[in-house]
């Protein structure tokens, strides 16, 4: 289904933003897809979708607002279970979930930095996947729990391997200025003159075996650095970006998929389907935040 030629009958064009990547992905936008013709299309196969978060520390405050505003907008009539990982179950809410929804909550120990909460997510993710989400699933998508839905987020979103254009670096910025890892010590780096786009880290998913190649890769790449005593400039974003510019999202999503609160909307984003929500780091971090 993720072939270009396939999705031409689904996908349409917009004029005043690119809607297909160099290697013939769509790129997603608002305007570029019917919803009802693309949800139906995808209902047929009834996919069992996992969505993983992570609530350590104090981020478990944030748990209500993403699982509610899901619950309304996110792959709405499709099956979906929220994986939960958490050091402290009993602040996990109770939210009224919709046929075929349910949440299920994995143990996880604490964190002393945040950059280690981060980089974690692919240990503790390639493991549940491996030993009970494969079974359970067919998509995975692995998101930022510091966030809220506002608007349908649904069918369109699912790939072999989709992957959002970051807010920051979506127009106007040149290749060279994206914020890769280019210290060649690190197994993310990415040399000048190479890259695609600049990805964010927050959101993304595919397949479920997809996604454990890729979850597994990032862990792989961070353990090694960790023996080699250096730490991606940003963590397992770093490591997705390398992963990418190797194996091609087959579909890329525009950052309405992924916008923040921090930064005003401009006129070619018609819709945010979610955002990431303004916190003071200093007091959510576990080390303040640095």
């Amino acid at each position: 289904m993720e072939k270009w030629e396939e999705l031409q009958v689904i996908y349409t064009r917009r004029t005043d933003v690119n809607s297909v990547t160099n290697w013939n992905a769509p790129l997603v936008w608002e305007g570029t897809f019917d919803p009802v013709v693309i949800d139906d299309i995808y209902k047929k196969t009834d996919p069992r979708v996992a969505v993983v978060v992570f609530a350590v520390g104090k981020y478990t405050r944030f748990l209500k607002g993403f699982l509610e505003s899901g619950e309304m907008h996110f792959l709405v009539d499709f099956r979906v279970t929220y994986y939960i990982f958490t050091d402290s179950k009993k602040d996990v809410p109770n939210v009224s979930l919709g046929k075929g929804r349910k949440v299920t909550v994995m143990d996880v120990p604490s964190a002393n930095r945040w950059q280690d909460v981060v980089l974690g997510r692919m240990k503790w993710a390639t493991i549940a996947i491996d030993r009970r989400i494969r079974a359970e699933a067919d998509y995975l998508f692995m998101m930022d729990i510091d966030s809220v839905f506002h608007n349908r987020f649904g069918a369109e979103s699912l790939s072999q391997l989709s992957a959002v254009l970051h807010r920051g670096y979506y127009k106007n910025t040149k290749r060279d200025r994206f914020p890769y890892e280019r210290r060649p010590e690190s197994k993310a780096y990415i040399p000048m003159g190479e890259g695609d786009f600049y990805y964010t880290g927050a959101v993304w998913g595919g397949y479920l075996e997809d996604m454990f190649k890729l979850v597994k890769y990032c862990n792989d790449a961070a353990e090694e650095d960790a023996k080699n005593k250096i730490e991606a400039v940003w963590q397992e974003e770093s490591h997705l970006n390398k992963y990418l510019l190797l194996n091609k999202p087959t579909k890329v999503l525009s950052p309405e998929f992924l916008w923040s609160d921090y930064d005003t909307v401009p006129a070619d984003i018609k819709v945010v389907r979610i955002s990431q929500l303004i916190k003071d780091y200093a007091e959510v971090r576990p080390n303040g935040g640095h």
